[in-house]
C-alpha cells in the first residue's frame, strides 16, 4: 500500500479562537470545520500520548488539498509558552505558497504581520527558483511564504538520482 498523500498538518495554539482570527481571517483559510467542542478521555490521552488530554480543534483548508488542525490543549504545560527554536529536533514550520509573494507579503504587512526579514531567494542549486520570507503567528509559531517562481524539473530530477547513487549507507549512519 502507498501513501496517498498529506491528510493534515496540526499546530498546538494557545488560544484555538484567536488562532481562528489569524489563519482565516488575515490569512484569508477556509474554515472548513468550526471549532470542536472540549474532548478528553482514556481514549484520547492514549491515542495523542498525552496523559489527561483535554483539547478542542478546528480545521483550515490550504489550498485545494492540504488541511490545517488547529489544537487547543486545556493541559499544556503551565512552562510552554513559546514554541522550539527553528533549529532544534522536531521543530516545524509551515510553509504556504502563494503566486505572487510580494503582494502577499504587502497585504499581510497591512494587516499588522511583521515578517524576519525581507523576500529571499535561490537562483542555483536545489532551490533554485524559490523566493521566501518568514513570519510568525501570535504563538510565534514559524510561517513561510513561498514562490515557486520557476523550476527545471530535469536538473531537479537529476540531482535526486545523483544522491541516491552516492548517498552514505543506512548502517554507516547515527
Amino acid at each position: 500500500m502507498s501513501i496517498r498523500g498529506m491528510h493534515h498538518t496540526a499546530i498546538i495554539v494557545r488560544d484555538l479562537d484567536r488562532s481562528i482570527y489569524f489563519y482565516h481571517d488575515l490569512l484569508g483559510l477556509d474554515l472548513t470545520q468550526e471549532p470542536s467542542d472540549w474532548m478528553e478521555g482514556d481514549d484520547l490521552a492514549r491515542g495523542t500520548g498525552v496523559p489527561g488530554a483535554r483539547l478542542r480543534n478546528a480545521l483550515l483548508r490550504i489550498g485545494s488539498e492540504a488541511t490545517l488542525e488547529l489544537l487547543e490543549y486545556a493541559n499544556r504545560p503551565a512552562d510552554n509558552v513559546a514554541p522550539p527554536a527553528q533549529n532544534r529536533l522536531g521543530a516545524m514550520h509551515l510553509a504556504l505558497r502563494v503566486d505572487d509573494i510580494v503582494g502577499k507579503k504587502a497585504e499581510l504587512e497591512e494587516g499588522g504581520v511583521e515578517f524576519l526579514a525581507d523576500i529571499s531567494g535561490f537562483d542555483e542549486g536545489a532551490l533554485a527558483g524559490w523566493r521566501w520570507v518568514y513570519f510568525h503567528d501570535p504563538d510565534g509559531i514559524p510561517l513561510e511564504l513561498v514562490e515557486v517562481a520557476y523550476s527545471n524539473e530535469r536538473e531537479r530530477r537529476a540531482r535526486i538520482a545523483e544522491y541516491l547513487a552516492q548517498r552514505p549507507a543506512l548502517a554507516s549512519l547515527t
